[in-house]
Formats: structure tokens, sequence, C-alpha cells
């Protein structure tokens, strides 16, 4: 360990904006800090020399310095700073630095916008670095204290009061120190610390300033600064001579610049206009025009009054007519009409996508009060559901329904709050936020705004991009939108936002709590084919130049590319294989062959090659220990195969098939209600103690989750232990109880399509379940035999090949205990 000096309460000094340049001193003892001998270097350049006692900023950009100050930050706060021989040196090497530098504490860390980190450091003491440790991905060092000796004499006092005489002199020729410097000075009484201080404010060759950090001795150090002291006080009588030179050409240029002046108001009384005072008149009849709010009028023509007072060659003057071109840029008062006809809109819609029905009937419930009230706020609406469904597709619909301009803003992997609302106007380079930017682009104030992927909203040491959305996604606030940059409130209540996402769960609660969410399920086999029939077809035909006369696609080849080729919440891949198919086609028209291509389930095969997925079918057979569950995910419904085998053992469960943890519960809720079920038919209670019992469900490569294989897996297990077959025809779905119940499930609607389109000519489903059969299509419900059951013992009398012959037996024989 390295015992150096531990910074003492006093601030760094700060101007209104950013930290001074100028380094700032402490003036009470310094405690004892023990810091670590091995530690992260930091090099600086800039002719600058970190001396201890100094508190001062920097600005950090280097890719190796930055990871530096990140470790420092993260570990203790500490890093050796050590002066470049040579500032043009970008990636210093180690012979490229000083081998004596200082020991520097972490005051204040402040990350900027452009990646460059704002640092404000204490030298604590000297040290010498005795090897390089590490050179990647930052240097890391063994350093060596340098101890300082204790002197003091007449000698001592002496060279002190001829350095603080100097320093004085030097400060009274006005050099830009600040006057507290000389003060604090004059309070030391330490001659080593006095040395470092009054060296640290001259302006001195980086070898010269090195030279005085590397002096322990702090009588040497003060006889080296009296020389240097008194070099500087000589070079500072020359340089009044040659100002006082310099003063008297300046004078001209003041009387020219004077004259200018003048001449500008002569100008004015004679009614000519130069070409700046012409673009004054003209910002201010543009505001004017503009129809901004009283607020906003204000600010901008108080920026005219600045730019106008201004020389228009001042840097300053580029700012503000930038700040003005985007201000009077903006839709104050600029908004298309709504399309107010329902059935016009509503015959879009049903153009354009085909299902849909509750995002169409909000839509149409939101013109339907725009057309009685002019007042209506604009909707905030949230589509939530897997890719490829028609999320964003539908907002375009809406915007050609209403007769609104259409923007789309992708939030994806945006992580600093600034993108939403603006960098304030002291960065250099700063703009408003990207809901103004689009604004300002589209050039309407009421337009279809699309805040894509809502859900891969990032979150960073720059800010939380969705607490700055709150406010916009706000009916009570967003007509007082605040951006940084504009700094006046502007109007977003006429705009119609809809947010787009996969998932809801990664949305914080504030922002989704202020989204009117609406799910977007993954669609069915029907839906896909008329999707196919009425849109993706003629689509893929039209964009590769073919005709009917080229190509025809025939029901069963479409259902086998959704069954066989595709396998998908939406219709993405589906329309990737027609126009896959369609290319084909096409390749051979351009060769010459003008035969039509009647697309059937053989041709999808030669063109596309085998089958990629298979959809499950019913069982060929009653079989003892499978039944035929039903599942459900974002890509559709499934039917699976539950199995079960008893084997000798010790009492093990062994369940596979990637199930997941709320699945493997169900399974062993199952199995405790098999084991008293089976009771009644003199199957022995203890027979689980020497023997295993394994469910797979197969597929196993597909992870699986959920409580509704709940009976499927009661039946499997009881046709196991009963040697009772499971009739093939059956599937089921349902979450079982420990008492027997059944419960209700989801995804009801996909499952049942899926037993269809596998063969099965009954379902079982539990009986607060009956209700979702009204989303059935009647084709459906009159091809299959509903079972709607409360409790278990009513499935197995359904499942079981002698279900009814089992009922009738556990009726007369009592339960063993």
């Amino acid at each position: 360990m390295v015992r150096c000096f531990e910074r003492p309460s006093h601030p760094t000094t700060q101007s209104s904006n950013h930290l001074t340049t100028q380094p700032s001193v402490t003036r009470e003892p310094a405690r004892s800090k023990r810091i670590e001998e091995v530690l992260p270097l930091l090099p600086v350049r800039e002719n600058m020399v970190i001396f201890p006692y100094m508190m001062l900023p920097l600005l950090v950009g280097r890719e190796r310095s930055v990871k530096a100050v990140e470790e420092a930050h993260a570990t203790h706060r500490t890093l050796v700073l050590v002066a470049q021989k040579n500032d043009a040196v970008e990636d210093p090497m180690p012979e490229d630095l000083f081998a004596v530098g200082t020991v520097g504490e972490l005051m204040q860390m402040l990350r900027l916008p452009d990646g460059n980190i704002r640092l404000v450091v204490e030298g604590l003491c000297r040290v010498r670095i005795v090897s390089y440790l590490q050179k990647e991905p930052y240097y890391k060092v063994r350093v060596q204290e340098i101890l300082e000796p204790a002197e003091s004499g007449l000698e001592i006092e002496a060279l002190m009061r001829q350095a603080l005489r100097q320093f004085e002199q030097i400060v009274q020729f006005g050099k830009s120190i600040p006057p507290d410097a000389l003060i604090t000075a004059s309070n030391l009484d330490h001659p080593g610390r006095l040395g470092d201080i009054i060296a640290s404010y001259l302006d001195l060759k980086v070898q010269e300033k090195q030279e005085i950090l590397e002096i322990a001795s702090p009588r040497e150090r003060l006889l080296r600064l009296n020389v240097l002291l008194a070099r500087e006080l000589k070079i500072l009588e020359f340089d009044r001579q040659i100002e006082n030179k310099v003063r008297e050409e300046v004078n001209e240029s003041q009387k020219e610049y004077y004259l200018r002046e003048r001449l500008k108001v002569i100008q004015e009384q004679l009614g000519e206009r130069d070409s700046f005072t012409q673009e004054i008149e003209q910002l201010r009849q543009r505001v004017a025009e503009a129809g901004m709010t009283e607020e906003a009028q204000e600010k901008a023509l108080k920026e005219i009054d600045r730019l106008e007072k201004m020389p228009p060659v001042a840097p300053e003057v580029v700012v503000i007519r930038t700040y003005l071109d985007w201000l009077l840029a903006l839709p104050w008062n600029k908004q298309t009409p709504d399309h107010l006809d329902i059935k016009e809109a509503e015959q879009i819609l049903d153009e354009d996508h085909y299902g849909l029905k509750k995002v169409k009937e909000r839509v149409l419930e939101f013109l339907a009060v725009r057309q009685l009230t002019e007042q209506a706020r604009g909707p905030i609406l949230c589509f939530i559901g897997p890719p490829g469904v028609g999320k964003t597709s539908i907002g375009k619909s809406i915007a050609r329904a209403m007769g609104r301009k259409f923007i789309r803003l992708s939030l994806g992997g945006v992580r600093d709050e600034a993108e939403i609302r603006g960098h304030r106007r002291t960065y250099i380079g700063s703009m408003p936020g990207r809901i103004l930017q689009t604004i300002r682009r589209i050039g309407t104030k009421n337009p279809v705004f699309m805040l894509d992927e809502i859900d891969m909203l990032g979150l960073d040491f720059r800010g939380d991009p969705s607490a700055a959305l709150l406010e916009a996604l706000d009916p009570e606030q967003n007509n007082q939108f605040s951006d940084h940059y504009i700094e006046v409130p502007f109007d977003l209540s006429q705009v119609m936002f809809i947010a787009t996402g996969n998932i809801l769960d990664p949305v914080p609660y504030a922002l989704k709590d202020r989204l009117e969410v609406i799910e977007f399920p993954g669609y069915i086999e029907d839906e896909k084919m008329n999707i196919a029939r009425q849109f993706l077809v003629p689509k893929q035909i039209k964009e590769h130049g073919l005709t009917e006369k080229h190509i025809a696609f025939g029901d069963d080849a479409l259902r086998t590319l959704i069954r066989e080729y595709t396998r998908e919440a939406g219709v993405r891949n589906l329309e990737r294989e027609i126009a896959s198919l369609c290319r084909k086609v096409a390749k051979n028209v351009a060769s010459g062959q003008t035969k039509k291509v009647k697309v059937t389930p053989k041709v999808v095969a030669a063109f596309l090659g085998p089958r990629r997925f298979h959809f499950g079918v019913a069982e060929e057979k009653d079989e003892i220990a499978v039944a035929t569950g039903l599942v459900w995910s974002e890509l559709g419904g499934d039917i699976i195969s539950i199995e079960v085998g008893i084997v000798q053992g010790k009492g093990k469960l062994i369940l596979t098939g990637h199930m997941g943890e709320v699945m493997q519960e169900s399974a062993e809720a199952a199995i405790t209600y098999s084991r008293m079920y089976t009771q009644r038919f003199g199957v022995n209670g203890k027979f689980a103690d020497k023997h295993d019992i394994h469910i797979h469900v197969p597929a196993a490569a597909i992870p699986k989750d959920g409580p509704s294989a709940g009976i499927a897996m009661v039946t499997a297990m009881v046709s196991a232990l009963l040697k009772t077959p499971v009739r093939k025809d059956v599937a089921m779905t349902g979450e079982v109880t420990l008492r027997g119940k059944v419960l209700p499930i989801g995804g009801v609607k996909e499952k049942i399509l899926a037993a269809h389109r596998a063969g099965i000519k009954e379902v079982i489903l539990p009986k607060d379940n009956e209700k979702d059969l009204e989303d059935i299509p009647p084709y459906v419900r009159r091809d299959l035999k509903f079972h709607f059951v409360r409790h278990m013992d009513e499935v197995l009398q359904i499942a079981l090949a002698d279900g009814e012959a089992l009922r009738r037996k556990s009726r007369r024989r009592k339960t063993p205990i």
C-alpha cells in the first residue's frame, strides 16, 4: 500500500454551465489515506502536469483512457495521472510517458452524449512507476511513493518569501490566474506544497513542470521554481511592451467598427437595409405567419432580438439561426382534415386486412366520436403480438382510412433519453428529439404516429427513454409536450399514437398504464388461407410480372405451404414461399415456356423440396398409457401424445420432453390424483415405492409449459395402471387439481382447430370454456363432438375405451385405505 492524502471537504469550483479550467486548491490539512500499489494509468496531454493538492477538470475521450477511468471508478476511485512527452502521440506507449506521476482521486464523473467522460480529479501524492503490469485494455502499473523530506530553516523561509513575491508580481501583470490563488498560496506554510501550487498556475512547458514534479526535496524545488518565476517575469515585461504597440493598431479597427454601426443607423434612416437586416425582418414575418402559440412566439421574438444585436460573424449567430429554423419548421397549426365516413373507413380497413376485428372496431369507434365532437383526443393504442401478424401494416391502413399522414419511429435499441426529448442547446450540434423531428418531417400536427418495437427500449447511464415517453403518451399531458431543445410546449394531443411490440412484459408499468393494449393473436390456418388467397398470391403474382395465364394456386397447395413449409404466427414466411414458387414459374416463362402452371402439393414438393414441418395427426389405434392432448402457442395449435411408462425401480419420477416448471408441477399433481383414483380398483397405493414412473411428451426439442395437459396426463397414467386403452379419436385439454376438478384453460380456438385438422372426432374441454365455442367456425363445430366436464371422473369415462364399465365397477368397490 502507498500512504497518500485524502481530499478535504471543499467542492470543485464551478461556473454556470461548465467546470472551471483553473485548478482549485485544498486549504485544510490533508488526512492520511492508503492507496493501492497497483493502479490504472491515465495518460495526460494538452501540456498538463498534475501536481499534488491540485483539483481540476479533465476531458477523457481516448478508448484506453475511458476504460482506465471506468476501472478506477468501479474500484478504489484512484488512478495514476502521468503526462505525455509529446501531445501529438494519439496512442502513447510506455516510452512516450514520464516515469513520475501523481496519484489522483476521482471527485466527480460525468458521461457526455458523445461518449467522452468529464472528470474532476484531485492530486494526492507523487509516485514513481516501477513497472507496467498490463497494457490492454488499459495501462495498469505498479507504483512507489516518492517521499518528501521534512526541511525547514531560514533558507527555506527565504526561498518561500522570494517565490511568493515573484508570484504576486505575475498575478498583478494580469495573467489568467484567479486572485484567490495568491491568497491561498500566501496562507501556506509548507514549502513543498507552496512550490507545487505555484507551479500548477504557471504557463510552463510540460518538461519544466515535470522537472518540478520529479524533485522530492522542497528546498531544491523552490530553488528551481524561483529561477522559472524570474524568467516568467521577464517574458511578461516583454509581453506588455508588445501589447501596448498592438493596442494602438487595434484602436484603428475599433474605429472602423464604430463607423460601420453609424452607417447602419444612416441606412435605417434612408430606408435601406443590408442582407443581415433583411433576414431579421423576414424571420419576424415568418414568426407572425407560423401560427405559433403565444409562448412559442414570445420565445422566437426574443431570440430574434438577440440575433439582431450580434455581429453577423459571431459564433452564436449560427446557433440561434438553427434554433429559429427548427421552431419555424414545426407544424404549429397545420393539420389534415379527418375523413369521418364510417362506412368508407370500414371498407378500407377490410380491403387491406383480413380479420383483426377488435382493432378495426376500435378505430371506427374513434371516428364515430370525432364525428360527434371535435374535442376528441387521439387514442394511445398498443398492438401486442408475435412478428408478422400485421401490427405495422394495420397502422398504415388506419391512416388511410382516417385520411391522415402516417409516420413510423422505430424504438428498437434506443437507450438515450435525449433521443426522445432532444439535447439542450448548450451542447454543440444539439437538436430536438426524434418525436419532434418526425413531426417536422411529416408537416402536420395530427398524423398517425407509430412507435414500433416499444418493448425493445433500452436503459443505461444516459437515462431511461421510456420515462421520456410518459409525457408524450399521456392524453392528460401531451398537449404541453416539452422538448429540451425547443424549450416551449408543443401540442401532441391531436396525434394518434400507436405503439407496437412482440411482448408486453418488458414495457415499464407506468408506461403500460397509459396504453390501450390490443392483443394480436397468431393467425389460425383458415385465416392464413384467406390472407393468402386475397392478398399474398395476387401481390406476388403481380410483383413477379406474372398473370393468371401463367400460374394458379390451388387451395390444397396453399394448405400444404401453411402446414408443411411454414410454422409461424404471422404470414411472412408464407409470403416468402409463395414468392419462391412465383420465381420458379417466372424463370420458366422467361425461358419461353408458355404452359400455365397449376400449383398443387406435388408441384410445391418439386419446387421447394421435401416438407420441413410435420403437424400432429390422430393415433391409428387405441393404446394403453398414451393420451392425446391439445397444446397452443403463438405459432398456433397442435396435438401431442402424452406417454406414460411404469417399470420396476425405486419410486423415482422421470419427466422428459423439455417440460417447463409449471408443466412439471402439473405432472406431479396428475400422478397423485391417479394413485388416489386407481385405489378404487384394487391398485396398491404403495406401488410407487417399487416402481419408477416415466412421463414423456414427444418433440423433446420444443419447450413446453403450462397446466393444460393435466387431464391428459391423468388419463395416460390411469390407463397405464389399469391396463385400459385410451380412445384414439378423443383429444383433451384442461388443468386438474388434487381433488380431480377440471379448471379452464386458454387457446381454445387454436386447440380445437388443431384437433379438427388432425382427424379427432371428440374433444374434452373444461365446463367453464364452453363460452369459447362462439369463436369456432360453424363447420368445425358440426364435425366435432364436444364434452364439457367439471371432474376428472367424467374425463376417464369418456376417454378410456371401457370407461363406462370402470364407472360401474368403481361404484361397487370400496376404496382401500
